[in-house]
């Protein structure tokens, strides 16, 4: 039986609204068990540097060194230690009683087509802050072998549902939308369904100045444009066989231009139930019923879309007596103490690598 550990998870994800931080005891396999979550927004400053180390990033033929991205990295990386501090605070837990803590970075490219994807944040410097052994770049290695590099939260996903009746499918709601599909035999088929928050948030901002659209108010007072909708759908990728994965660049607000601010947001969170529909179609077979995580869960209007569209029953992880906040940081605590043991992270039916394997660089402490 493999030893139960204290792990810290860390996850920005890339509607760049700050760091979560969670803490957990976990063995690694069925054995999960959250102690402490923190969410620490970035200030406007923050958020714009990341914005632009984001886009000299995309236009980059591979990572390599470059001034506004390094730059990016290093405060990024200063933040989440500053985090952890903060979380084991709140723990009341020295850096002393953490076995390790699992870092994501920042994503600021996703090309598994080109052989790369490049998520920013420096582990050594972490762990030389904390006294911690930090696993971070959780990703590079499964395209390296030629997989997709995402979604990596489906093993995590198959261990919080353990105890529900099979097939069911985990849907986190980021900026872009994964679902993972277990089934009766705890196989696990997983991959991208297309933009989730990501450009609903843009649009909000633009249209309005607002970070995002809370509660659903904007879209619950516009309309579908079906029209709109229907392009915005015609789009290969959904009918893509998985393995397959997306960067948060790989959509755009194109098809909505020109319609008010409330119709753009209806249409948009309809594309993201939508979408999500679609994939039910490429999935081993239907769950019996989706379980949503995510930040999109808190907008009703996208949830009451999702249940319409879906034809299946969707309720929240939090109904499950999980932290809906809190489920990518502790995935990323869960993978880290996985990549200590040498289990695997990423899987054939997950990302499309070719055999299970695990990943991440291991700064000890």
């Amino acid at each position: 039986m493999a030893e139960t550990m204290l792990a810290v998870g860390l996850m920005s994800g890339t509607s760049l609204d700050g760091i979560d931080a969670a803490l957990i005891e976990t063995d690694g396999e069925g054995r999960i068990r959250p102690l402490a979550f923190l969410d620490a927004p970035y200030s406007d400053a923050d958020r714009a540097q990341l914005q632009a180390a984001t886009k000299v990033a995309l236009a980059m033929e591979r990572p390599g060194p470059e001034a506004a991205v390094d730059a990016a990295a290093a405060r990024l990386t200063d933040l989440h230690v500053a985090a952890v501090l903060a979380l084991l605070r709140q723990a009341d837990l020295p850096c002393s009683g953490v076995s390790v803590v699992g870092f994501h970075g920042q994503t600021v490219a996703h090309r598994p087509d080109r052989g790369w994807t490049w998520q920013i944040g420096e582990g050594g410097r972490m762990a030389d802050a904390l006294g911690i052994t930090v696993v971070d770049d959780l990703r590079s290695a499964d395209v390296a072998a030629g997989g997709q590099g995402a979604p990596l939260l489906p093993v995590y996903h198959r261990a919080m549902v353990a105890g529900l009746a099979k097939p069911v499918a985990v849907l986190n709601l980021g900026g872009i939308a994964n679902i993972t599909w277990i089934g009766d035999g705890e196989e696990i088929t997983a991959f991208d369904t297309g933009p989730a928050n990501g450009l609903i948030d843009d649009w909000v901002a633009q249209a309005t100045g607002a970070r995002f659209d809370a509660g659903g108010a904007l879209a619950a007072a516009g309309r579908v444009d079906e029209a709109v909708l229907a392009r915005l759908l015609d789009n290969p990728f959904f009918d893509l066989a998985p393995p397959k994965s997306l960067d948060r660049a790989d959509f755009t607000l194109g098809a909505v231009m020109g319609l008010s601010p409330a119709d753009g947001a209806a249409t948009l969170t309809a594309f993201t139930a939508r979408s999500v529909a679609r994939a039910l179609d490429l999935l081993p077979a239907r769950p019996t019923r989706i379980v949503a995580a995510g930040g999109g869960r808190h907008n009703p209007v996208l949830m009451a879309m999702l249940a319409e569209a879906c034809g299946v029953p969707v309720a929240t992880v939090d109904a499950l007596g999980h932290d809906g906040d809190a489920t990518e940081a502790e995935g990323f605590a869960y993978m880290a103490v996985r990549a200590l043991q040498g289990r695997p992270i990423s899987f054939p039916g997950t990302t499309g690598v070719p055999q299970a394997m695990t990943g991440g660089r291991i700064h000890r402490r």
